[in-house]
């Protein structure tokens, strides 16, 4: 039987455009989004996604998030930020969290109705921290954990958001360190924990966007810091982007992975340009009318019902 997963990418405020793609999908389908996947796994933006849709939120709901809260979350003065920016992280945690609290209350891992994983790393250790609803028996931790404490993990971006302390004490920066694209991640999971058969494995991977990477070509390898820069963020971004679909391809096939990410302009879309979100929800309406008709095969049958290994009840 097929298994269907769903993966969706970090970028910041770019979530809308995943938002606004699947806000759109689920106008033309029968139900939920979550109802037609096995996995979902999400990392940073796409990790606040995916919570949202294994908790039941529609996709408009999700959108209407980044609607109502990305102007407040990454709005104030913008040259007191890139000052505070010298020293501190450029956004404080406030913000973020009242908005994630005033979605998501005080509901638990444990109330997804599907799978889920989201990545981040821990600082302590420099090990990689994965949050994952109870779908195995060895995962009997963190489905009690509070869904704004996943969230607030996953995101927190360093430079942009301060690492989030877990009631342990653990601090937790954002998956996209390693795994900013989590399709990799997603199928490692699928065939390595759930023991699904690799041929029967189908996957849905939606970006935030991306860029050319336009290093300029081999005139520029000899260039220092001054040429490099930020643009070493991104060449590590497009190599993690590139290594995690190969992984995926390998353990699959090409023919088994839909990728959904437009190619933009260069610096179209920044990880915190809240005035961006009209042309990022209209690009995700475009999307979703071009693309639905190459799509609805992950749409033609609802999922089997998750039946986790532990509950919150027991």
């Amino acid at each position: 039987m097929t298994k269907k997963i769903l993966t969706i990418d970090g970028g910041g405020i770019k979530g809308v455009f995943p938002a606004s793609f699947l806000s759109h999908i689920e106008e033309r389908i029968d139900g939920r989004i979550d109802e037609y996947f096995d996995l979902i796994v999400g990392t940073s933006t796409g990790g606040i996604v995916a919570l949202g849709l294994g908790l039941g939120f529609p996709a408009k709901d999700i959108l209407g998030f980044y609607r109502d809260h990305g102007p407040v979350i990454f709005g104030g003065n913008g040259v007191l930020r890139k000052l505070r920016s010298l020293f501190y992280a450029k956004y404080d945690q406030h913000e973020l969290r009242s908005a994630l609290e005033s979605t998501f209350g005080n509901r638990k891992l444990g109330e997804s109705s599907t799978r889920l994983v989201i990545p981040s790393l821990n600082l302590d250790t420099g090990e990689v921290y994965i949050h994952k609803t109870a779908h195995h028996e060895r995962f009997d931790t963190d489905y009690k954990r509070d869904v704004v404490d996943v969230a607030l993990s996953t995101s927190a971006a360093p430079t942009y958001f301060p690492a989030h302390l877990l009631p342990s004490g653990s601090p937790l920066v954002d998956g996209g360190i390693w795994a900013n694209n989590p399709i990799g991640l997603a199928v490692v999971e699928a065939i390595g924990v759930l023991g699904w058969p690799a041929s029967d494995i189908k996957v849905l991977s939606i970006g935030c966007t991306s860029e050319p990477i336009g290093t300029g070509g081999t005139t520029r390898t000899s260039l220092g810091l001054s040429y490099w820069g930020l643009r070493v963020i991104d060449l590590f971004m497009h190599a993690q982007d590139s290594a995690s679909l190969g992984t995926a391809a390998v353990l699959t096939s090409h023919e088994q992975i839909t990728r959904i990410d437009p190619v933009v302009s260069p610096r179209k879309f920044k990880l915190d340009s809240y005035r961006a979100i009209p042309s990022l929800e209209g690009l995700g309406e475009t999307c979703a009318r071009d693309r639905f008709p190459h799509i609805k095969e992950f749409f033609a049958e609802k999922a089997e019902q998750f039946v986790p290994n532990y509950t919150l009840t027991n």
